[in-house]
């Protein structure tokens, strides 16, 4: 086999959070990655090494901008983990398309924007393609339990007539912002207000639906989306404080997608404090059909972490633009 096209990558880690730092030690881990930069907006991080804010073994002082963080080097991507919407994020990939960098990037709404915000789509797609730079949006969930996995494993069916994939995560396990997203504590009536205005959810659930409804060339026009409080039966210790019976423990999301009046697809999420059974389980009917179990689940964080650096190496090797995990794992069932 030919030397890849990009042999060392020189990355600047943005964003030092929970997930940025976990990022940031698996990229400082790779023979073929290299650490220039890191950046963060807190300013108990910035002027620290990128070891004593993360682990990682790097001397690399932590920037407060893109702009700081390459005044002294040069870089090919930044390694992006600070929103998960893509309105949010939109200006800091633009500067980075405007730098000449590429970018992988754990922001849920830019796994797949084609559907859920195509006007944006098309407009970093553009930018990026001028730029000849290379944009991606991944994580464990969406990009990879709930989509592209699933895709990848119907490389082997010669049809496929219905996929269903659940997953329980016990939010017991994870950090306290994933707790608080899920409404862990809140009384029902409480998270139904906040599910109402949208800060109640698993942002990335209609992108992972989009993803396999336009891979699977199915005709769904549009998919039913509920979002329910799963209610605590017992007293739960948990970190974010105890939860009482009748109170919520967690989310459950469900998409149901249809294609003419035939349910194609249904993916089922809950993540809940005190789960006692987390699993990802994937079932494809078809021929053949196929059952995948991943009893304990796939662990979030480190997952994430993992595919945004591993996802990153495959990404530079793709043509410019915007591009998405049916570029970087394109093997599977195609009608």
């Amino acid at each position: 086999m030919g030397e890849p096209i990009v042999s060392e990558i020189r990355v600047i880690s943005f964003g030092l959070g929970p997930i940025g730092s976990e990022v940031a030690r698996v990229a400082a881990s790779k023979s073929n990655m290299r650490l220039v930069g890191a950046v963060d907006i807190d300013p108990s991080k910035v002027g620290r090494t990128v070891e004593e804010v993360t682990g990682a073994p790097s001397e690399v002082i932590v920037s407060s901008s893109l702009e700081e963080a390459l005044q002294n080097t040069e870089a090919d991507l930044i390694l992006h983990t600070t929103s998960s919407f893509l309105e949010v994020v939109k200006p800091q990939i633009e500067s980075a398309i405007e730098k000449g960098l590429s970018v992988v990037s754990t922001c849920e709404e830019l796994s797949y924007p084609w559907r859920t915000y195509p006007g944006l789509a098309t407009e970093l797609d553009m930018k990026a393609k001028e730029a000849n730079v290379r944009i991606l949006g991944t994580g464990v969930n969406p990009g990879f339990v709930m989509d592209a996995f699933p895709l990848t494993v119907t490389t082997v069916c010669q049809k496929v007539d219905r996929i269903h994939i659940e997953r329980v995560v016990d939010a017991g396990g994870r950090r306290l912002q994933l707790q608080r997203k899920v409404g862990a504590g809140l009384t029902v009536e409480e998270f139904r207000q906040l599910v109402a205005t949208g800060n109640v959810r698993h942002v990335g659930l209609p992108e992972s639906a989009w993803m396999i409804i336009d891979a699977m060339g199915w005709e769904c026009k549009d998919f039913e989306e509920s979002i329910e409080p799963i209610v605590a039966e017992r007293e739960i210790l948990a970190a974010i404080g105890n939860i009482q019976p009748g109170q919520v423990a967690g989310v459950r999301q469900t998409i149901r997608a249809y294609g003419r009046d035939i349910e194609k697809l249904v993916l089922d999420l809950k993540m809940y404090v005190g789960a006692d059974e987390p699993v990802d389980h994937i079932q494809i009917w078809g021929i053949p059909d196929l059952d995948l179990r991943f009893d304990g689940g796939v662990h979030g964080d480190r997952a994430t972490a993992s595919i945004v650096v591993n996802a990153a190496s495959v990404l530079m090797n793709l043509p410019p633009g915007l591009r998405t995990m049916l570029d970087v794992m394109p093997l599977r069932f195609r009608s």
